[in-house]
């Protein structure tokens, strides 16, 4: 049996010294630290990273690094990111915005919906928002050299066209990682990729399309979009890839055709737009008090051999200085994070353009310092209290554990 390692969801968030929300006061953006810690980033052995945070009306954004490594051309803080399994937040808001109209019901089959595709009745749409439906993620399947450990069918891929069904289909046909609504659940590209054929199913609408207009736009997002060609609109970084190690030098995936990952993982956004449309989330102007609320139920889901909490998603993170919302996500080249405070006031976005930068250990992903460098960075920006993360006695906060998804081949 080989185990190969993909990444284009999330993983557990290792917090240091986490408690109650109410365990400590921040103090406001120091933009002194938020500059070095960002730049620690780089020194640490990222090509570039650029980053935006935000406390009530005071901001700060800035970046650090290189967005092409031959030209050496900088990185700027408003530069435009694939931003992976974020993505899923916007796919999870569209479909309860449908669940407020009565059009889609929570807790029914997905069956009603999609009738000939998904066949199992227990399999409800809910499960398909929280990752407990125990469909297989499609992603190894779609790339299935991974499964032999090779990286070629990125290169074959780079160009190639999936259509929703298709990806569906791939997940559907896997053995199942488990029965529907078993916790803990298992996290699964393939659950989004039906949700958006549910939202175009009540709709009549393009998923992406409808996305655009009653989720970007209406979060008043200038610089969001789902990519119309492999090519990344606007000012925009290099993505490269290094695969653990297996693609040496790390090579460019910036043009990459998207429709392997869809509603799953494909929008395009600066860290500013992600913290307005975090920002809007969060302060009640997406959706209604009750839809909002059971976003925030969270059930127990498995990724990369741990279970963390995961609501429809959206994901809390509990620090010393209080809860925190939001996602992660990692598409080839290019990896994301984003959290905001439970009242929407105190945010961070981070994007960084070399992805799979750890070398695997004895079948493991261990700590990297861009790992530990990048979590100082957040807790700076969220909490205050420059390094305090790599003096903790504890575990750092150790963002991005999105591509530390173990999947066994049978």
């Amino acid at each position: 049996m080989r185990r190969v390692i993909v990444g284009v969801g999330l993983g557990a968030l290792l917090v240091a010294g986490a408690g109650t929300p109410a365990a400590a006061e921040r103090g406001g953006l120091d933009r002194d630290a938020l500059d070095r810690t960002l730049t620690a980033i780089e020194a640490a052995g990222m090509y570039g990273t650029y980053s935006a945070a935000q406390d009530g009306r005071q901001a700060w954004k800035g970046a650090a690094g290189v967005a092409d490594i031959e030209t050496r051309r900088p990185v700027r803080a408003d530069m435009r990111h694939r931003v992976g399994s974020v993505t899923k937040t916007f796919t999870a808001v569209a479909v309860m915005q449908q669940v407020a109209r009565g059009t889609i019901e929570l807790d029914a089959p997905v069956a009603r919906y999609l009738p000939g595709l998904v066949t199992d009745e227990r399999v409800t749409v809910r499960m398909l928002l929280n990752h407990t439906s125990h469909i297989a993620d499609h992603v190894a399947y779609a790339f299935p050299s991974l499964l032999q450990g090779s990286t070629a069918s990125l290169d074959d891929n780079r160009f190639r066209s999936f259509t929703d069904e298709e990806l569906a289909r791939l997940g559907l046909a896997a053995p199942p990682t488990g029965e529907p609504g078993a916790l803990p659940g298992s996290y699964s590209n393939t659950n989004y990729v039906l949700a958006g054929m549910v939202l175009e199913k009540v709709t009549g609408q393009d998923a992406e399309r409808y996305i655009t207009r009653h989720v970007i736009r209406k979060a008043g997002l200038r610089h969001t979009s789902f990519p119309r060609s492999p090519h990344i609109p606007g000012p925009h970084s290099k993505l490269y890839e290094s695969w653990y190690g297996f693609i040496d030098p790390p090579r460019d995936y910036s043009v990459y055709d998207m429709s392997w990952i869809g509603t799953a993982g494909a929008v395009v956004s600066t860290m500013d737009d992600l913290n307005q449309f975090y920002r809007a989330l969060l302060g009640g102007r997406l959706l209604g008090a009750e839809q909002l609320a059971e976003m925030k139920r969270t059930v127990p889901v498995a990724v990369g051999g741990g279970a963390f909490a995961y609501g429809l998603g959206i994901y809390p993170a509990d620090l010393p200085c209080g809860r925190f919302w939001g996602h992660d996500g990692a598409v080839f080249g290019s990896i994301t994070q984003s959290l905001t405070s439970e009242d929407g006031k105190r945010q961070v976005s981070i994007g960084l353009n070399l992805a799979k930068y750890q070398r695997i250990e004895n079948g493991t992903i261990p700590i990297h310092p861009i790992d530990v460098a990048a979590g100082n960075h957040l807790f700076t920006a969220l909490c205050g209290g420059e390094g305090a993360t790599a003096r903790s006695a504890q575990a750092p906060f150790v963002p991005f554990q999105a591509d530390r998804t173990l999947i066994k081949r049978q």
